[in-house]
């Protein structure tokens, strides 16, 4: 299987910096594992839409799949109490 690229939205790394530094390194670990696997049993689609989300702890990763150009795009990274709005 070929690994998907991945790219972050440029909002992204606004909330990476709202991020405490203990689970910022664990997250990007999770983000990483999104290129061999990005449909890992562990994350669940949006219904309706073309975006999935992983869990780590309290916070969420929300992710689209092109799997035509093998990419995987990072659209937001935050608590799950605000992630959503």
């Amino acid at each position: 299987m070929a690994e998907y690229r991945i790219f972050f939205k440029s909002s992204v790394w606004k909330d990476l910096k709202e991020i405490p530094d203990k689970d910022l390194s664990k997250i990007l670990a999770c983000i990483e594992t999104l290129g061999k696997n990005p449909r890992q049993p562990s994350c669940k689609k949006f219904s309706g839409q073309e975006k999935y989300r992983l869990r780590y702890g309290h916070y969420r990763i929300i992710y689209s799949i092109q799997d035509s150009d093998l990419t995987v795009c990072v659209v937001k990274i935050g608590h799950r109490k605000s992630v959503y709005d």
